[in-house]
């Protein structure tokens, strides 16, 4: 039996013109931390599609039973939506969703370009698990700096789903180098959550021609609700508009 979504964690999708853009979400999160992006990139005439990832926008215990695995088929059957629609590809996302989409841009040669915000690759404080036995441990989303904003996400974390987490990072810390596409990296100063120089590693180890990094100096780990929100989506759609005419 499927469990029920939240309200505001569904899926995303927008039908434009033949440039796809694939954004994800991140951990423990839903696709309302990503909305404000996918709906001013359909609003200037593109395809979006924002999967929710598996385990995700329902409940803790249903993550609990999801592999990384998972999170990447999520993405991969997003990404797939948007070949049959598009002959033009970009992905970006959120912490671990930005991880994912390195992932893509590692694994898939079509992808034009990839845009992390925040992403993990890894996390100190989750490093050590193995002596843990408590099932569940604290919260870890909505780390906003603008006041009266919040995240949709759960009000636990599933210590197996960490454990996920930490798998997933290491894959893709290895694949970093394997990544050729332009990438635009997006780092908050200050990170709660995943510590700003995660940003700075994969942007120094991608082999990127093209490659940027930009730096947030007024959000916190979930920017794309806090008060940099429009710059990314400024700087991502001017990335868009830069390498759609380069494929």
């Amino acid at each position: 039996m499927s469990l029920k979504v939240m309200e505001g964690a569904e899926a995303l999708t927008f039908v434009g013109n033949e440039v796809g853009i694939l954004i994800s979400h991140g951990f423990t999160g839903t696709t309302q931390s990503i909305r404000p992006l996918a709906e001013a990139y359909a609003k200037a005439g593109y395809t979006v599609c924002a999967p929710r990832l598996k385990g995700h926008g329902t409940t803790p215990e249903e993550m609990e039973a999801t592999q990384y695995e998972d999170w990447i088929e999520s993405v991969e059957e997003g990404l797939e939506w948007l070949r049959g629609r598009c002959d033009i590809l970009f992905v970006t996302g959120l912490s671990m969703g930005g991880t994912l989409t390195l992932y893509l841009a590692e694994k898939y040669q079509d992808i034009q370009g990839v845009i992390p915000i925040n992403a993990a690759i890894d996390i100190p404080a989750m490093a050590d698990l193995d002596g843990v036995t408590e099932r569940f441990q604290d919260a870890i989303g909505s780390d906003i700096k603008q006041e009266g904003v919040r995240e949709l996400t759960y009000d636990r974390t599933p210590v197996l789903s960490m454990k996920e987490l930490n798998k997933l990072m290491t894959i893709v810390q290895e694949k970093l180098t394997g990544i050729r596409c332009p990438i635009l990296v997006f780092v908050s100063d200050e990170d709660h959550v995943v510590p700003p120089n995660n940003s700075e590693v994969i942007f120094e180890k991608v082999f990127s021609e093209q490659k940027e990094i930009v730096r947030l100096e007024n959000s916190y780990h979930v920017a794309t609700l806090d008060q940099d929100q429009d710059l990314i989506i400024e700087r991502s759609l001017e990335f868009f508009e830069r390498y759609v005419n380069t494929k």
